[in-house]
């Protein structure tokens, strides 16, 4: 073992912790990662910067662009009311409907958005047919990633695993090559979800209107500032009401005029009627306080927060954006939305008090008072899904057509070869901008970046594996024991569960990334073919089901369907564990081990 391989392995040991514990963005690791290979001397500059423009990561961004042309068309929405009322007709024929036509989807395009479009759909038909929304919730989730694993162009995992084998002169994975298996995993994972899934999951998420949702009724009350109140006259940010007890000002009522989320520095005085926020000890507080009147209890509903000034919404912090690992104050947040924050789901557990100090997660549900005037910006930010109602955006109706002849040429030419996949996805996404489906302001705000970046620098791990011969090393002080006392068989069910482990705790790229390198460095030391074990790391990667934080569409579920961690326990573990049994016996039948 040289000195070389003793620093990559460290490199990747402290990858391995920060992407576990969070404690820096995934795409910061990814870029340190690199910065610190490069550092060392373990690779060159033009090693160091060869993931930007590597196949993989073209095709990725490539593909973000042809997602969000057929999302402005309108057709992933088109779909999804149809499904909503067959929900109305039947239940199940619903759920299955559901399931098929987001594992389609996913087949092909970003399954994150397609989750996105879904959620409040289904919420709004839990609500309708009286179902519990965690019910359906999970079951979109997990449709998503099944249908992910049935073509190259369903995972950017699968993308960039390919990617890494053609540069290790590895011949490169074709379009539909993981139909079969694929095929065969969605309905096993199907047929589990619908008869012995579905039974697993508990009702999480009641019925009702938000603030029933978010249990606030007994948190909003009313006051009234008398004569003698020590707030009269002073802003908000100087009020003992909000300085001493800490309260949070939803709402003023002024004569006839109402001041909606108002701004630190609003005079407040005598006469006002102020809408709080706060718990029973607050209010104690306040009660003891001078100058202070509580107005009648009153049993709030959505509609007293829902006027022309304001509206009530329902929001999810998306996956890998800058709010994650921030708190509200960090935010500047009501100043800069012009929106309270009135309750937060954060890691399962309901917040009602000390939010603005919580640093937010991919996945927390927010429940917000914002401004009508504001409702608009805060729609627009991607770092925001907005789930309590069904937008209604222009969609561009008559590029329907064009964008999906568009879509179907990209797949039709990947798959018969005429281009490369990459190639392919460039020329389809120029063409898609061209006729109109989206414009060029458009496209740059779907890629997301930081998987652009993430792709990029956790790269270089595999090329620092390979290069000081890392990967080779693992191979054979590793692998090859376990093929000597087990068989081929038995180490592709090695490579795909220790997949399997790694996805559940850090990003699914990078233990594509991490892992790739090391079956094709296996399988060379053994004299047969690596696909298997490519195949095995593919399919683990993006079948993620244990955990809330494995995968982005369980992380955009979390929230909404107020889910607990265990859930995702409970449901996911027998899960994995059949795909896991599938592809040990099966991979070696559609992928023979003969070079």
């Amino acid at each position: 073992m040289t000195l070389s391989i003793v620093l990559v392995f460290i490199v990747i040991l402290c990858a391995v912790v920060l992407f576990a514990t969070e404690k820096l963005s995934v795409d910061l690791v990814a870029i340190t990662v690199m910065a610190t290979l490069l550092t060392l001397g373990i690779i060159t500059p033009t090693e160091a910067i060869s993931g930007f423009s590597n196949q993989a990561t073209v095709t990725v961004a490539a593909m973000f662009v042809i997602s969000a042309a057929l999302f402005k068309t309108g057709a992933v929405n088109y779909l999804g009311k149809i499904t909503s009322d067959v929900f109305k007709k039947n239940y199940w024929f619903g759920l299955v409907t559901v399931m098929i036509a987001v594992g389609f989807f996913s087949a092909f395009i970003n399954n994150t958005p397609v989750v996105a479009i879904f959620i409040p759909i289904l919420l709004g038909v839990a609500n309708d047919i009286h179902a519990s929304p965690s019910k359906l919730l999970m079951p979109l989730s997990f449709a998503s990633m099944f249908g992910g694993v049935c073509t190259l162009l369903g995972s950017s995992t699968n993308i960039l695993v390919s990617s890494i084998a053609v540069d290790l002169k590895q011949p490169a994975f074709s379009m539909f090559e993981f139909a079969p298996l694929g095929l065969i995993m969605f309905a096993i994972g199907t047929t589990y979800m619908l008869t012995i899934g579905i039974r697993l999951i508990p009702d999480r998420r009641s019925e009702g209107g938000l603030i029933s949702t978010f249990r606030l009724r007994e948190y909003i009350t009313e006051i009234v500032l008398l004569e003698d109140s020590k707030s009269a006259g002073k802003t908000i940010k100087d009020a003992p009401l909000v300085k001493d007890i800490d309260i949070t000002i939803i709402e003023i009522q002024r004569g006839e005029d109402f001041k909606a989320v108002p701004s630190p520095d609003f005079v407040l005085k005598a006469g006002d009627v102020l809408r709080v926020r706060c718990d029973l000890e607050k209010l104690n507080k306040i009660q003891e306080q001078e100058g202070v009147m509580f107005k009648p209890q009153y049993k709030w509903r959505d509609s007293d927060f829902d006027t022309d000034e304001m509206k009530l919404v329902e929001v999810v912090i998306a996956p890998n954006t800058e709010f994650v690992g921030k708190s509200l104050q960090q935010l500047s947040f009501r100043e800069r939305f012009g929106a309270t924050v009135l309750a937060l789901r954060h890691r399962g557990r309901l917040l009602i008090e000390k939010i603005s100090d919580t640093k937010l997660d991919a996945g927390d549900a927010l429940l917000l008072e914002v401004r009508t005037t504001r409702y608009n910006q805060l729609r627009k930010n991607q770092a925001f899904v907005v789930i309590s109602e069904i937008e209604q955006p222009r969609y561009r109706k008559s590029k329907l057509i064009p964008a999906l002849l568009i879509v179907l040429g990209v797949i039709l030419v990947a798959t018969f070869n005429i281009l490369p996949i990459v190639a392919s996805a460039v020329i389809g996404a120029v063409l898609l901008i061209l006729v109109g489906s989206l414009t060029m302001e458009e496209a740059y705000q779907a890629i997301e970046w930081r998987i652009i970046f993430l792709l990029a620098g956790i790269l270089t791990l595999g090329v620092a594996l390979e290069k000081t011969g890392g990967a080779e090393l693992i191979s054979k002080s590793v692998f090859s024991n376990v093929e000597a006392w087990l068989g081929l068989v038995a180490l592709v069910s090695v490579f795909y569960l220790m997949t399997s482990v790694l996805t559940e705790v850090m990003s699914n790229n990078a233990t594509g990334a991490l892992l790739a390198p090391i079956a094709i460095a296996t399988a060379n030391s053994l004299g047969v073919s690596p696909r298997p074990f490519l195949v095995a790391v593919m399919f683990a990667a993006s079948a993620s089901f244990m955990t809330p934080v494995g995968y982005q569409t369980n992380t955009l579920i979390y929230g909404p369907g107020q889910y607990k961690f265990a859930d995702f326990l409970k449901v996911g573990t027998p899960l994995n564990i059949i795909f896991w049994l599938t592809a040990t016996f099966l991979i070696p039948v559609f992928w023979s081990f003969d070079k």
